[in-house]
C-alpha cells in the first residue's frame, strides 16, 4: 500500500542497524498498538482499521500475529489467518504494516521471515496474500526479495478504501503464493539474482503515484488489469519484477 515509484528507495544505514525485536503479539496492549500502526502506515479512518479483537482471534485460533518492536513501541506487524483451498491448508497473510519512519530498512522482510519460520514449524508450506499490482515497491519485495509468485488477479477486491495512498481508485489485487520450501524462495532469500528466461513475457506496470490525475491512474489500472488477467488465466505466473530507466515490468512465465 505504498506509492508506485519505479525505483526502490534505499534506507539510511543508521536505521538498518536498529535492534528490532520480532515476537508474537500477546495481550490487549499489543493488539491496541496494532490499531495505531494501521493509522500511521495507511491513514485509514476508523471504519477500515482492524480492531484489537481481530488480532486476538488470529493469535489464539491458528493464525499469526507477529510484531516488530523498538523498545516497547510496536512499529510493524503481520496478521494471518488459517485458510484452505482445494484441500490444501495454508495461511492467508491479510496484512503487513510498518510505520513510515521505519519503512525501507529491511523490517518488512524480517517480519515475513518470522511468518515463514513459524509456518514451517507448524507443518505449513504455503502463505498467500494480496497486494496492489500498481505498487512497484511491493512488487519488487514480493517477487525479487521473497520469491513469491503471482497467480491470480482480483478486481476491486475490497471496494472503496479510506486510505489516501489508494487515491480513490478500485482496490484491484494480485494474489501472491509464497511456497515456503520451493527452490525459488530459497534462491530469493539467499539474495541471489534470478536470470530472466528468454521465453518470459514482459508487461509494463504504470505508475500509481497519487500526484497523477485520477483519470490517468484509472486508465493505467484498467490497462494492467486487461494485460494480466488473460495470461494468468492461461496458466502463466508472475515470477519477477524489473525496474529500469525505461520503466517497470512484470515478468511472466509458463507454470
Amino acid at each position: 500500500m505504498k506509492k508506485g515509484n519505479a525505483r526502490v528507495p534505499k534506507a539510511s544505514p543508521s536505521r538498518r542497524h536498529l535492534e528490532f525485536q520480532i515476537r508474537t503479539l500477546d495481550g490487549l496492549r499489543d493488539f491496541q498498538q496494532a490499531e495505531q500502526v494501521q493509522r500511521e502506515a495507511w491513514g485509514f479512518n476508523e471504519l477500515d482499521i482492524l480492531p484489537a479483537s481481530i488480532f486476538s482471534v488470529a493469535r489464539n485460533f491458528g493464525g499469526q500475529a507477529f510484531g516488530a518492536f523498538l523498545a516497547d513501541r510496536l512499529v510493524g506487524f503481520a496478521l494471518s489467518f488459517g485458510a484452505i483451498a482445494e484441500g490444501h491448508a495454508h495461511l492467508h497473510s491479510h496484512m503487513v504494516a510498518v510505520v513510515p519512519e521505519f519503512q525501507n530498512c529491511g523490517l518488512g522482510r524480517k517480519i515475513k521471515l518470522a511468518q515463514r519460520e513459524d509456518a514451517l514449524l507448524r507443518g505449513i508450506d504455503q502463505i498467500v496474500w494480496t497486494f496492489d499490482p500498481l505498487q512497484h515497491r511491493n512488487a519488487y519485495f514480493n517477487f525479487a526479495r521473497l520469491g513469491g509468485i503471482g497467480v491470480r488477479y482480483l478486481p476491486n477486491l475490497y471496494g472503496e478504501s479510506s486510505s489516501p495512498l489508494h487515491g480513490g481508485i478500485p482496490t484491484d489485487r494480485l494474489v501472491v503464493a509464497w511456497n515456503l520450501k520451493s527452490e525459488r524462495v530459497e534462491h530469493a532469500l539467499s539474495n541471489a539474482k534470478r536470470v530472466r528466461p528468454p521465453s518470459a513475457i514482459m508487461i509494463e506496470v504504470p505508475s500509481a503515484s497519487v500526484e497523477l490525475p485520477r483519470e490517468v491512474r484509472l486508465a493505467g489500472q484498467a490497462k494492467l488489469r486487461n494485460q494480466l488477467t488473460d495470461p494468468l488465466q492461461r496458466g502463466y505466473i508472475i515470477t519477477g519484477f524489473e525496474s529500469t530507466e525505461a520503466g517497470a515490468h512484470y515478468i511472466l512465465e509458463q507454470e
